[in-house]
């Protein structure tokens, strides 16, 4: 630390015996005049493993044959900034009217200094700042990027908007570093088992990137993705005390809750296991492919842009688990596949999408002029179907009734919020609650359900009327929480109302 303070010292004189002479020429002022950098990032490349500093340089041209005077150069977040710059031999935040000669330059160096014992909240993976340039009425900037945490960097630290491939000849790969991993670019699993014990925290860093096609045809596409290949495996056990937690590398506020920050996790596999882990703030939660395959227990997914888990003529087991502000749906389960969803709960408040879609189809054209078919078994025990909407499920048929086989949907003992699917002009659907459902609990706006969903708080209220009104499943006896479940009378949904 004192041989980089020492070090700054130096430069600053240095900087100030360099710019002891200033032209007397009258300095350009047509707002077509911009500067021009030696860079457009700044990157401050070195891991920190301790409390540590760096400096690094920007240079500024003018390439103008007469003097600028660039108005103003300032740290956009001020005095608060982790970064620090010495303009012209001024050290500070904020340097005005600092004039550079015809076709000359100046130095700007900068100086981070990091803890990367700090909480995630002040010293995130990545730091980043703009340095903003006011020059003759035109804005320009640089960015400032340095590395706040340590971390395993999947594949590196500079692998944003990149593929990516973890293979291991049919092998497995364990990630069990004490370490959080932090995921850049595209990630393919393939030939692979990825296993993720308990406590393991993986950040994924997302953000628009931009692709070229076979044609050289440039493309953009959210960044941040995992994709498991069909020979790739995904293996998750966390545990109730120490879960999996997949979520986006920004975690200061107001990021730390916000949505769509990464793609999310696709699977093209069968044979994928996830217990007691919590996906948040992705574009969506998992997506599944034709014939992929999924069995995810005591696990969360929430704060998604898109659908909680998102399938197509798929295979998804699921039990205790919590789907909940997904804005694009908490579960949709589309063009057939087989679906059993034990003791869950799907919450959908505050958004105009239901929470659960179920169809046998899915539309080649815009209009849906012609589509594809495709038998779908679905069955729902015990779960909780609910949001701020008056239709919480919505089902699509494209047999329209002509193929009985087509559509096989049970709902037994779960809570349910339903309006247009028990009209039969409006649904399609003769008697929906007689063919579809067995002991099943149509609820309303005046109905207690959870102590508040306005707040992510999904408990049963002691009000509730999902209290008792489970179906005995034998092999589940405990809730998401590892919480016992009544032994005659169980609740529905996740979360076993606990008496005090």
């Amino acid at each position: 630390m004192r041989h980089s303070i020492y070090l700054f010292l130096g430069l600053t004189l240095f900087i100030l015996m360099l710019s002891s002479c200033k032209s007397d020429e009258e300095p350009i002022t047509d707002s077509s005049a911009k500067l021009e950098f030696s860079l457009d990032t700044l990157r401050f490349d070195t891991v920190f493993t301790e409390l540590g500093s760096a400096t690094r340089y920007i240079r500024v041209y003018n390439r103008n044959n007469k003097p600028i005077i660039v108005s103003e150069i300032a740290l956009e977040d001020g005095v608060n900034s982790p970064f620090r710059i010495n303009v012209d031999g001024i050290p500070g935040a904020v340097a005005k009217d600092v004039e550079i000669p015809a076709n000359d330059s100046i130095y700007i160096f900068t100086e981070v200094t990091v803890d990367p014992d700090q909480p995630l909240s002040e010293s995130p993976f990545v730091i980043t700042e703009n340095l903003l340039f006011e020059t003759n009425g035109n804005d320009q900037k640089v960015v400032l990027e340095a590395w706040g945490q340590n971390a395993n960097y999947i594949p590196s630290r500079f692998s944003a908007g990149t593929f990516s491939l973890l293979s291991c000849d049919l092998g497995e790969v364990v990630w069990d570093d004490p370490k959080p991993y932090v995921i850049y670019g595209v990630l393919f699993i393939d030939s692979c088992t990825l296993n993720i014990p308990s406590g393991t925290e993986i950040y994924v860093h997302g953000g628009l990137a931009i692709g070229e096609d076979a044609d050289a045809n440039l493309f953009t596409y959210n960044d941040g993705i995992i994709i498991v290949q069909p020979q790739g495996r995904l293996d998750i056990n966390g545990t109730i005390d120490e879960p999996v937690i997949i979520q986006g590398d920004r975690l200061e506020s107001p990021f730390a809750e916000e949505p769509g920050q990464w793609s999310g996790i696709r699977l093209l596999s069968d044979d994928n296991e996830m217990d007691y882990t919590e996906i948040k703030n992705s574009l969506y939660g998992v997506y599944l492919d034709s014939s992929a395959e999924l069995s995810i227990k005591n696990s969360r997914i929430y704060n998604t842009s898109g659908p909680g888990i998102f399938a197509s003529n798929a295979k998804v087991d699921a039990e205790n688990s919590l789907f909940y502000n997904n804005a694009g749906r908490a579960l949709q389960l589309s063009f057939g596949g087989i679906y059993e969803f034990d003791y869950c709960t799907m919450a959908n408040y505050g958004f105009d999408s239901p929470a659960v879609s179920l169809s046998n189809g899915r539309c080649l054209d815009a209009f849906c002029g012609t589509f594809e078919t495709n038998p779908i078994i679905a069955n729902f025990q015990n779960c909780i179907i609910s949001g701020s909407r008056s239709d919480e499920l919505t089902v699509t048929d494209f047999y329209d009734g002509m193929n009985p086989l087509g559509l096989r949907l049970d709902f037994i003992n779960c809570i349910l919020k339903l309006e247009d699917l028990l009209d039969p002009e409006e649904s399609g659907f003769d008697d929906f609650l007689g063919d579809y459902t067995v002991d099943c609990i149509n609820v309303s706006f005046s109905d207690v359900l959870f102590a508040d969903p306005n707040e992510g708080n999904y408990y049963l209220d002691t009000l509730s009327v999902a209290e008792n009104q489970a179906k005995v499943l034998n092999d589940i006896q405990k809730d998401i929480e590892d919480k016992p479940r009544d032994s005659t009378n169980p609740d529905i949904g996740c979360f076993e109302y606990q008496y005090e």
